[in-house]
Parts: structure tokens; sequence; C-alpha cells
């Protein structure tokens, strides 16, 4: 199983630390550095310097979505930071949320499925310098055009995060890699291989195919009650506040998980604004099945739970308790690939 690592969101770490930290990634083995995008940096800027920063670690969106830029422009951009890191660079494609869509690009949240696969179908058309007449649902193209520059690969990896049933399924049938959240290995043969494998039968493919990354929290600590509360805040705000109430994906996850009624109350208690009450149902148990919480050989022992489940890749976003520098180092250096 390959370790990469996540940039954390935020511009309260010094850029050149957050460059330091990927670097000693690259020196210690890691896999793959994965840069998110939302409303404040963009991924791809970011992963430029950090290709120019670094020899041979892989470079990955995490995600960037497909209502902000066209198919085109994101095949254009994925091709240059291809060249520009010889070769190293992997697509993550997602649809986000109607709040990042909607509110932040003034774009209608809609057809989200069907834009993930036609613009995954349009990025390798246009990577294989190939003409462009495509007539899709969401985009249009009938003027033969085709890219006047020379990718230094003709196939990039296209991975796609997705919850959703039908997103999942579209994962396994055709992208390069499903990016999952709040992956939970004790329910993944229930309730998440199956979708899996509806969209593998559809394309005729083995599930072998698709690389399994999951984003998964780790906290390396020898305090576990502390570990949680590290990441409690977060938890509720995406299954309390992360979209309406009908259209809430990772709300809808932790209900297929069996967290009905306790899904349904931190989104009620979110939803009209008392957070801390809506943080406190948020159970350790819950916490546990989606993060990695101990000692830094504690942390190796459930990593290799998530290998056993099948899971091919771990994107980690390491932490630590007060995230002391040295000590995210120090966990780093520990957890590194042997």
């Amino acid at each position: 199983m390959r370790l990469g690592i996540n940039v954390p969101y935020t511009d309260h770490i010094p850029r050149e630390m957050v460059v330091a930290y990927v670097q000693e990634a690259d020196r210690l083995g890691y896999d793959k550095v994965w840069v998110a995008e939302a409303y404040g940096w963009d991924a791809f800027t970011i992963l430029t310097q950090l290709a120019c920063a670094t020899s041979r670690i892989g470079l990955a969106t995490g995600i960037v979505n497909v209502f902000s830029r066209s198919p085109t422009l994101i095949a254009q951009t994925a091709a240059s930071l291809d060249a520009i890191s010889d070769g190293r660079f992997v697509l993550g494609l997602g649809t986000s949320g109607h709040q990042v869509i909607e509110g932040w690009h003034g774009v209608k949240f809609e057809h989200g499925v069907t834009r993930l696969r036609e613009t995954m179908e349009i990025v390798r058309t246009v990577l294989k310098r190939e003409r462009l007449n495509y007539d899709g649902q969401v985009f249009h193209m009938d003027m033969g055009l085709k890219l006047i520059t020379h990718p230094v690969r003709e196939t990039i990896p296209i991975y796609l995060a997705t919850l959703t049933p039908s997103g999942v399924a579209l994962a396994a049938e055709a992208a390069d890699g499903w990016l999952p959240v709040f992956f939970s290995p004790r329910h993944y043969q229930e309730v998440i291989r199956p979708e899996l494998e509806k969209g593998a039968a559809r394309s005729g493919r083995s599930l072998d195919a698709m690389s399994l990354c999951v984003f998964q929290p780790v906290v390396v600590t020898d305090d576990p009650p502390a570990g949680r509360e590290m990441v409690r805040p977060q938890m509720a705000l995406y299954i309390g506040g992360m979209g309406s109430r009908q259209k809430n994906y990772y709300n809808q996850l932790f209900r297929r998980y069996g967290y009905e009624e306790e899904a349904r109350r931190i989104q009620d208690l979110y939803l009209e604004r008392r957070k801390d009450e809506a943080m406190a149902l948020v159970t350790d148990e819950m916490i546990d099945a989606v993060t990695v919480i101990g000692t830094a050989e504690e942390c190796r022992e459930q990593l290799g739970e998530l290998e056993r489940v099948g899971v091919d890749e771990v994107a980690i976003a390491l932490q630590v308790p007060g995230n002391d520098p040295m000590q995210i180092r120090d966990a780093l250096e520990a957890l590194a690939p042997r």
C-alpha cells in the first residue's frame, strides 16, 4: 500500500514550511502529495511550486471541481503541469458541493455525475491530441480542434472523488482511481464495495484496474481522547453543514454506515447554528471508524487494516496535538514507507 500526504488547506502555515514538509516527504519516499482547492488558493499554482521544489514525489489535485473550469482547460493545465514535473502529475476531479459551486463560482450545481463523466472523456481525448468532436449531455464541441502542444504523456491518471452511489460506480467503471473521504474499513465490504462492483461490471473490468486511494486523517498521539478532539469539529461541520438538508453527501454516507439518528441530530443542530451541541453528538465510535489515531506504531497497525480490506493508497492528513512543526516532522518520518 502506497502512502501519500495532504497539504493542509490553510495559509496559517508559512509557505516555506509547507515546501519543506513536502520536500521531506519526497526524501522519505512518500508516493504523492495531494493539494486541495475550495475558495482559498488554487491547486495548480501550488502544485507547480511543489513540482519545482521536488524531484520524485507524485503531484496530485485533491481535488479540483469540474464546474469552475472547462474540460479542455483542465486538460491543458494537466498537460502543462505534467510537463513541468516530468510526468509526475495525477488529476483528481470531483464535483465539490453547491456552496462552493453556486455560492463562490456562481454556476448552477446540477448534473454532477454526468459532468464528471464527460469531463473525464474530454480530458482524455485532448491529451491524446485527437480532434475534439464531442456531443454529450452537458458539453458540445463540433469544430474538430486539437491540442497544439505535445504532452509528455498521452494519458494522465484521473482519480474521482465521489460519495454518492452513482458517483462511486462511475469511478469503478471508468476512472484510474477512486478518492473516498470518511472511509470506514469496517463498513467497506457491506456498504461501499457493492457500489464499486456495479460500476466495474458496467465496463467489464476488474476492480483491480482502479486504485482505491483513501483520504484519511491520521493523528499521531499517545492521548487518543485529545486526538479525537482534533477531528471532531471537522466531522461535525461535514456531517452537519456541508450541503443542504436534502443534499449533504457526507451526512448520507454516515447514515449508510448505520449512524442514522446521530447524523440526523448533528445536521439539525448544526443548521440551527448550535455547533457545540452538534460536535458533542459526534461519537467516539464514529470518529474511530474513519480516523487513524494513536502512537506512531498504533497508526501503522491501523493503516495496515486499510491495506487488508483492499486499499491501494492512503493520502494522509497528518496531525499531532498542538501541531508543533518538529513533532509533525517526527511523525512524518515515523510513518514513512519502509
